[in-house]
């Protein structure tokens, strides 16, 4: 049992059931991105609206697997939206009051959807309620349906709830549950992101994707032109977007997420700095009229605007130049951005 308690939720991490706060009221998922679908999966959960039949106190529960079992099953890593740090945050500012990590190994992915039911959501979580989404999948070979556990569950008197699939519109990219249009998922959002469709990507999410990380010594190449840049260490296992220059909001914290930020504007960019024959990738932000020392502070990158992809220039003046003109492209685009 990890206890994050600067952050307000509970993370539990081992086999072992020792400290979890139960009964539950539980959302099942995956949940990586932590998206306006999934939102919508959790809503019925909430604090808000726990209390059983006899009063007993109901803890709302995030319910997950770790590994990804895209990881699991491939052998090949997978990287997410929201690494464990992040989601613990957006589900801390959902009113989420616990998340349970079930470790995704062989034995889990073996059991029958019967037995899943039986051993993890009855004698483990003592669970009180589900929800799950409309295509919500469970037990060896993903055989158990969303109906298949509304049955299920329904032998030990634990209701399901089956929250339908989100979707948009793509016209005025309006959000709305309408079920013949594209489905609000993981996957699209990442597909948006690797498209540098920074808008779209930020309407499905519910909020601006972020990066996040500490500062770290980069190779002051930045400061020799003029346009010092915080180099982030990220989560390895954070999804990047499209690689090049960015338009970004950036709030600064002193150590830990616990002080208040000071907030700024600036420009980011992710990829290899093709100019200065850079040989690995990595992810720098310059911050508009700011002077102050970054180093060891945390970082929150919020993603407003794919700018421009990457590029190499001929000689230093002609990317100090570029970088100029992004800077100016990027306070306009700031200044009027949503």
């Amino acid at each position: 049992m990890l206890n994050l308690s600067q952050n307000g939720c509970s993370v539990w991490v081992a086999s072992s059931t020792e400290g979890l706060l139960t009964p539950t009221a539980v959302a099942l998922g995956k949940f990586d991105g932590v998206h306006l679908g999934h939102q919508r999966v959790i809503q019925p959960v909430l604090p808000s609206a726990e209390k059983s039949g006899n009063g007993e106190r109901v803890y709302s529960t995030v319910v997950t697997f770790h590994p990804h079992p895209q990881e699991f099953f491939s052998g090949q890593p997978r990287a997410l939206l929201t690494p464990l740090d992040e989601k613990v945050q957006q589900l801390r500012s959902l009113g989420v009051e616990q998340l349970v990590l079930l470790p995704f190994d062989k034995d889990l992915s073996a059991l029958s959807p019967e037995n899943f039911v039986e051993q993890i959501l009855v004698k483990q979580l003592q669970c009180r309620k589900v929800s799950v989404g409309q295509d919500f999948c469970f037990g060896k070979q993903r055989l158990g349906t969303a109906k298949d556990l509304q049955i299920l569950a329904a032998k030990y008197d634990i209701p399901v709830t089956i929250v339908p699939i989100k979707t948009y519109l793509d016209e005025n990219l309006k959000i709305a549950p309408i079920e013949d249009h594209h489905r609000i998922s993981t996957s699209l959002i990442r597909q948006t992101l690797e498209d540098g469709d920074i808008p779209q990507a930020t309407i499905l999410l519910g909020r601006p994707y972020t990066l996040t990380g500490v500062v770290i010594p980069g190779q002051h190449l930045g400061k020799t032109i003029g346009f010092p840049t915080a180099n982030l260490q990220l989560p390895a296992d954070k999804f990047l977007p499209r690689q090049g220059v960015y338009a970004v909001r950036v709030s600064i914290f002193n150590e830990t997420t616990n002080t208040s930020p000071v907030r700024n504007l600036g420009v980011m960019n992710i990829g290899n700095r093709p100019t200065v024959n850079g040989t690995y990738s990595s992810v720098e932000v310059h911050l508009f009229d700011w002077s102050d020392d970054l180093y060891g502070k945390y970082l929150v990158v919020e993603l407003v605007s794919f700018l421009r992809s990457e590029q190499k220039f001929p000689n230093l003046e002609a990317l100090k130049n570029q970088i100029q003109l992004d800077c100016t492209v990027a306070r306009q685009v700031l200044n009027t951005a949503y």
